[in-house]
């Protein structure tokens, strides 16, 4: 092989290497297994590649036949966000609730159990947790995902989280740096831009970030965000001053750093992909977060030479290139080698409830009821529309929950558009139980909800987003997300008393 060659060769792979593309399926493609045998050393995983633990796990062995040391990674925050869980809702409460009871030891734990299972099905690094600080209670994106609008709180429990999460030997993903916290704008869409000052970043913002890094999270996740105090032209993912200049160097984080999907609009849009990914490895990047989308070999194949193509035309250095391909390959082999700790006290075995049940009890506000079961319930869901991160697949409410409890219990779904009468004349004379999600975000749900009590002031209300407004209803509950396990500790209290 000639110098020329073998350089060429030396490039491609450290491309490929780069790469965390997604996939359309339950098994692995061909096309896929062919690329991993090439040097790809990543996969991302969605909801529409898992069906099953048992198929989750036949899946992951047949990207490891072809290279042992594959990263396997997925977006399973728990609570509203989970892949692992897509079609049922997820066993375990998501930040907002671990905030909510505010014990770092249960965090621990139930990050911990979440690995486990996710460990037990090949999987070996999480997009999570995210370390966002929710100071802006309109964020249409992070919302439940964040473990509160205190940076304290939020500190102590994204270190608790990623030490849980290691444990199960499953690298943590910390995100969305420098902080997506305080946003209007979901970067799935548009570019949002956060207009706050370097001290404003370095007291809040960045605080989890650095107690993440303290507690050894092994990868961070860049935000598709722009942070003019940092960088005023480029958005944090393709910004050297943010990458290099803040996470690098003045945080001292050494491992390794994964963008946010690269076909988001707020890159994709912009910069468009193939230059995108460019410009965010040239920027400090290790590895490219791809296939939410766009989940093809024509996708990687494109990124793979477009990534070539700038080593060769000097847009790219070809040691930065080789030292991300790098750190790939050693978190790669930090999964493979790491030995997981024991399972979780309290995980689901032999009829418990789980860890993830407890947290959700635990999590839950409640103020009014304390007369007994809620009569001859009719739960009226009223329901915005999902954020992409969260997704309109996965099931939410407590309906189901609330009919396993109390059977005959009715229900009806009311979008956005619907008035208080049409749930009144369905209810007929049973209860209504008002289902919201964020009603301090949308106005129609607060008209709506508000009409109902004034009707019927023993309406129950339950609210499983953010929970801002004043507490209404003669039950009002607030659970801090809409996990299944949220809507299953909502149902006790409503069947029960």
């Amino acid at each position: 092989m000639t110098v020329l060659a073998h350089r060429t060769d030396t490039l491609t792979r450290d491309a490929l290497a780069v790469l965390q593309p997604g996939f359309e399926g339950t098994t692995a493609p061909a096309w896929l297994l062919r690329r991993v045998a090439e040097g790809l050393t990543s996969v991302g995983l969605f909801g529409r590649n898992v069906a099953s633990p048992e198929q989750l796990a036949a899946l992951t062995a047949q990207l490891r036949a072809e290279r042992d040391d594959v990263l396997v990674a997925i977006d399973e925050e728990g609570g509203d966000v989970t892949r692992l869980e897509v079609r049922g809702g997820s066993s375990f409460p998501g930040n907002l609730a671990l905030g909510a009871v505010d014990d770092t030891d249960l965090t621990r734990r139930v990050a911990r159990e979440l690995g486990r299972r996710l460990a037990d099905c090949g999987v070996n690094l999480d997009w999570a947790p995210s370390a966002d600080v929710n100071s802006n209670p309109d964020n249409p994106v992070i919302g439940v995902r964040s473990f509160g609008a205190d940076t304290a709180l939020a500190a102590r429990h994204t270190a608790a989280y990623v030490e849980g999460l290691q444990a199960a030997g499953v690298a943590a993903c910390t995100k969305h740096f420098p902080g997506h916290g305080d946003t209007s704008v979901d970067s799935h869409h548009a570019l949002p831009r956060i207009d706050v000052d370097l001290e404003t970043l370095a007291v809040r913002e960045l605080v989890p970030f650095r107690a993440a890094i303290e507690a050894g999270t092994k990868a961070v996740m860049s935000a598709h965000i722009l942070v003019p105090a940092l960088d005023p032209t480029r958005p944090a993912t393709l910004s050297p001053q943010v990458l290099t200049g803040l996470l690098r160097k003045e945080l001292g984080y050494e491992g390794l750093i994964v963008t946010d999907g690269m076909e988001m609009n707020a890159i994709a849009g912009t910069y468009g992909i193939e230059r995108g990914s460019v410009l965010a490895i040239a920027a400090g990047a290790d590895a490219i977060c791809v296939g939410g989308g766009l989940a093809d070999e024509a996708t990687v194949l494109r990124l793979r030479d477009a990534l070539v193509a700038a080593v060769h035309e000097g847009a790219l250095p070809e040691e930065r290139l080789a030292d991300a391909a790098a750190r790939v390959r050693a978190l790669a082999e930090w999964t493979r080698s790491v030995r997981p700790a024991p399972a979780v006290p309290g995980a689901p075995e032999g009829g418990a409830p789980g860890i993830g049940l407890e947290a959700a009890r635990r999590a839950l506000l409640v103020s009014g009821g304390g007369r007994g079961p809620v009569p001859d319930p009719y739960v009226a869901t009223l329901a915005p529309v999902a954020n992409i991160a969260v997704g309109d697949e996965t099931p939410w409410g407590v309906a189901a929950e609330l009919a396993a409890l109390v059977p005959g219990t009715g229900a009806g779904v009311y979008p956005e558009g619907s008035a208080a009468g049409d749930v009144l004349a369905a209810a007929g004379g049973r209860t209504v139980v008002a289902v919201v999600r964020d009603a301090h975000r949308h106005p129609w749900m607060a008209e709506v909800l508000d009409a109902l009590v004034a009707a019927r002031p023993e309406t129950v209300v339950v609210e499983m987003g953010l929970p801002r407004a004043e507490p209404r209803g003669a039950l009002y509950i607030a659970t801090h997300g809409a996990a299944r396990v949220c809507g299953r500790a909502a149902a006790e209290v409503i069947a029960r008393g």
